[in-house]
């Protein structure tokens, strides 16, 4: 099996994973990248940036992270490992190839259906194409009355980096998540004037270690047993690590990341930051004005800057020739790695569990290397 059968469109860590799963199955692939460079958004991303995931269940197939990196690696720390994962198997990224549309088309020539992905820098065919561009790649501020008005600087979290900029302004943070949590906690740490956190639903929190013990690690063990019992733990284990964040005004929080399978924030320093008062916990943002946020319970404030940790869309259903392939929440209907309902099309990188994103995308990519094959092996 040669060059040209495969295309890959996405060289983040679930693209990088299924080339080296298909490159140790002696199936060249091209990867599409619109980055200048391997890891480009992984580097972007804020500095304090950690993975929640240890070094041992984070690497990809065939080549696991050094154990000189930390246990909970660095961002820096993970883009030079994706970059030495694609010297280590060879692979092929094409970089400054953003893909603009990917559809299939059947080939007079052959007979056989070529998926075609289009793009600024031109267009490349191969039987075979590999969706990994990920769950993050558009970028979401909600469309707030008022938005337009608010003269203080309104960015997304995705262009957040540190907080020198902030140094000594009032700064209102959006969203609860992971990534709304750390930043809350880096301004604090880093000397904003005052910092709050709009929370529009309360997510579960749970300590990264509880009891010594990674909890990824402790979430593999509990995700074996029936779902509501899984909770019932999950919850006890944050209460006793915790304590009853309640206390200190954070909403309570429906108990359910198994049965529903909802990802938790990793405590890594936003809880001790809110227990010492110096992140304010505010309802849902539902206005803007010049000046001002105004809450859900009508409370009004005034900040020097917002950033909206709101979340992201995948681009899926552009990127597409057939909607039908994406649900409502714009991820895939097909299981990453797993044939999909159009012959010759994969998606990677898509698994939600509390085992963890990478790890979950280094399995799936070895269920896809095979699924590949397969399918290459009946279309000859």
């Amino acid at each position: 099996m040669g060059q040209g059968e495969v295309i890959i469109v996405g060289a983040g860590a679930a693209g990088l994973a299924a080339a080296g799963a298909l490159k140790q199955r002696g199936i060249a692939a091209q990867l599409l990248e619109q980055d200048a460079a391997i890891g480009g958004t992984w580097a972007r991303r804020y500095d304090r940036l950690h993975l929640h995931t240890i070094r041992a269940l984070s690497g990809l197939p065939g080549l696991a992270l050094p154990k000189g990196v930390s246990k909970y690696p660095s961002r820096d720390e993970y883009v030079a490992y994706l970059r030495d994962y694609a010297r280590h198997f060879a692979l092929d990224v094409r970089t400054n190839f953003p893909v603009r549309r990917i559809e299939s088309r059947l080939e007079a020539s052959t007979g056989r259906v070529e998926w075609h992905a289009t793009g600024s820098a031109g267009e490349v065919a191969a039987p075979v194409v590999v969706v990994s561009i990920g769950q993050y790649r558009v970028p979401r501020i909600p469309a707030w009355p008022g938005r337009d008005d608010f003269r203080g600087e309104l960015i997304h979290s995705v262009d957040y980096r540190n907080a020198a900029p902030f140094a000594g302004k009032r700064v209102l943070v959006v969203g609860a998540g992971n990534s709304g949590a750390e930043i809350a906690t880096d301004l604090v740490e880093q000397g904003a004037a005052f910092v709050a956190l709009a929370v529009r639903t309360p997510p579960a929190i749970v300590p990264r270690d509880p009891f010594g013990r990674p909890v990824q690690r402790t979430g593999m063990l509990l995700s074996r047993l029936p779902v509501r019992l899984a909770d019932r733990l999950a919850r006890l284990t944050a209460r006793l690590v915790l304590g009853d964040l309640t206390r200190y005004g954070f909403p309570q929080a429906e108990w359910r990341p198994y049965s529903r399978v909802t990802v938790p924030v990793i405590d890594v320093g936003f809880v001790d930051v809110l227990k010492r008062g110096h992140v304010q916990i505010r309802r849902e943002l539902v206005r803007l004005t010049q000046t001002d946020a105004v809450f859900a319970d009508g409370h009004a404030e005034p900040f020097d800057a917002i950033v909206a940790a709101t979340g992201f869309a995948s681009g899926l259903d552009a990127l597409l020739d057939d909607r039908a392939l994406v649900d409502e929440s714009d991820e895939p209907r097909a299981h990453s790695g797993e044939t999909t309902a159009r012959p010759g099309l994969y998606f990677l990188g898509y698994t939600h569990t509390l085992r963890g994103h990478l790890f979950e995308a280094g399995r799936d990519a070895l269920t896809l290397a095979r699924n590949v094959e397969r399918y290459l092996s009946s279309a000859a």
